[in-house]
């Protein structure tokens, strides 16, 4: 099969943070692999904007090294050089005046103005109050938000009203780039693309579901962000928060920005309170010639958690009585992210002496090997009467979609939704209020209870409380696969 690229109206990028980590690792190369596809059309550029005393040249050295690193596959020269050549620079003061007139004036009338906000979350609101007091982002610009989307509700709420003060809502992009994600997507076309699964998808029919995101990485360089936000925050009430939205929300009234949030939304209001008991925290401990998370973040007094594993409802018809578990953490067996909807048992089973538990379980993988597979039970092949087994039935997409499945990085293709105008995958600021309104009660649980995280083994599964956080109920998590 041939990808179709369709390529975007005419746009000025400005990466505010243009020369840090995040725009060399991601954004740059996703770029320059989106201009390779043809989706840039000749007249697009980008725009960097950072402290650093660069001009254009020295601009297009950075970003050609950065690419060469971070860029893939694509090292066509001749390419390269079309690329570099739409590439500006203006050094600028993110809280002053310096260089602000001349990002103005190298702004065009008549094309698409995105302005990405690639920099610490304290500097969102003095760059909003500058585009808009310099006249340099107008009615029809959009900006791009990272996370963190404030540290707890008093804080979203502010940066919500700070943003708001000069941009509307419908030109704010607050990005999570694990919806970007090709399987993410194909959650939503599994679900509302397929009569065999939406009548399924309830609490007549589905066990639990589990929403696996491990990661065999420590906290490593950024141990002081990190030690400030531990998994709860850093994780769970974003990314995980959004894969849970998308398994249980309604149908849309149609696929369109508001009507998916608006469906995200009342799932994240329906969300139960969590109990102690619902919630387990780690800490990965020190092992053979690696240090332990306290050694990371250079804190050895830290009760932050680089793990958690919590179980939880939704107060709603369709989801009465189903538990939902999540789990993520660092330095763990293997980098695996997974949804698995396991369905449950049949009511009786004609098969004599068959005494094994045989399951239907939909597995949707986010990372690596993104795909789909469905566990189902089938007659062992050979003689000797009536055995079951359970077998997928593996949709890997590299596998079956061939060149389709080469699909853009998630930066690449939300940043391609920005310049289309699509918020469809990205966060609508009530939804992020509404999260932390459910998660802060959390936080300020444990720390009114002076919790203490368990430590737990590197290359484990995590804490032996998580384990028996599902085990209590008759269940099993299911193993961190690579």
């Amino acid at each position: 099969m041939v990808s179709r690229v369709i390529p975007v109206d005419t746009f000025d990028l400005v990466i505010f943070g243009g020369t840090g980590d995040l725009a060399r690792r991601k954004i740059l190369p996703g770029l320059f692999r989106r201009f390779i596809a043809g989706q840039m059309t000749g007249e697009s550029r980008v725009i960097g904007a950072a402290r650093s005393e660069l001009d254009d040249a020295g601009y297009r050295d950075l970003v050609c090294e950065a690419i060469a690193e971070f860029g893939g596959a694509e090292k066509d020269s001749g390419r390269l050089e079309e690329f570099l050549a739409r590439l500006h620079y203006v050094p600028i003061d993110a809280t002053g005046e310096g260089g602000w007139s001349d990002l103005r004036d190298l702004m065009r009338d008549g094309v698409v103005r995105a302005f990405y906000f690639s920099v610490a979350p304290s500097l969102f609101g003095a760059l909003a109050e500058r585009l808009h007091s310099n006249d340099v982002a107008g009615p029809d610009a959009r900006i791009v938000v990272e996370k963190p989307f404030g540290r707890d509700l008093g804080g979203a709420r502010e940066l919500n009203a700070t943003l708001a003060s000069h941009f509307d809502e419908r030109q704010i992009y607050r990005i999570d780039h694990y919806l970007g994600k090709e399987t993410v997507q194909n959650l939503m076309a599994i679900r509302f693309g397929n009569v065999l699964f939406e009548p399924l998808w309830n609490s007549h029919y589905v066990d639990h579901i589990q929403i696996t995101v491990a990661e065999t990485v420590g906290v490593g360089g950024r141990g002081s962000y990190y030690d400030k936000s531990g998994a709860m925050r850093d994780m769970v009430q974003n990314h995980l928060m959004q894969l849970l939205c998308l398994i249980a929300m309604e149908p849309p009234s149609q696929f369109e920005a508001d009507a998916v949030r608006d469906e995200k939304l009342k799932v994240i209001r329906a969300l139960q309170p969590v109990e102690p008991h619902q919630i387990v925290r780690g800490q990965y401990d020190a092992a053979a010639g690696a240090a332990s998370y306290r050694e990371d973040a250079e804190n050895p007094r830290s009760f932050t958690e680089s793990f958690v594993a919590l179980k939880l409802g939704i107060s709603n018809l369709r989801w009465a009585g189903v538990p939902f578990y999540l789990r993520t953490g660092k330095k763990l067996k293997a980098r695996s992210s997974e949804i698995a909807v396991v369905f449950k048992d049949l009511p009786h089973s004609m098969f004599e002496g068959d005494e094994k538990r045989h399951r239907n379980i939909l597995s949707i993988r986010l990372q690596p090997n993104e795909g789909i597979d469905l566990q189902v039970t089938i007659k062992e092949p050979g003689p000797g009467g009536m055995r079951l087994v359970d077998v997928p039935l593996d949709m890997t997409f590299a596998d079956a979609l061939g060149d389709e499945a080469e699909a853009p990085d998630a930066y690449e293709r939300l940043i391609m939704d920005v310049i289309r105008g699509n918020q469809t995958l990205f966060m609508r600021g009530d939804e992020v209020e509404a999260a932390w309104r459910w998660t802060d009660p959390i936080i300020e649980g444990w720390e009114a209870r002076s919790d203490v995280p368990k430590l737990y083994e590197q290359g484990s599964s995590g804490p032996e409380d998580a384990q028996m956080l599902i085990h209590r109920d008759g269940r099993r998590w299911r193993d961190i696969r690579g």
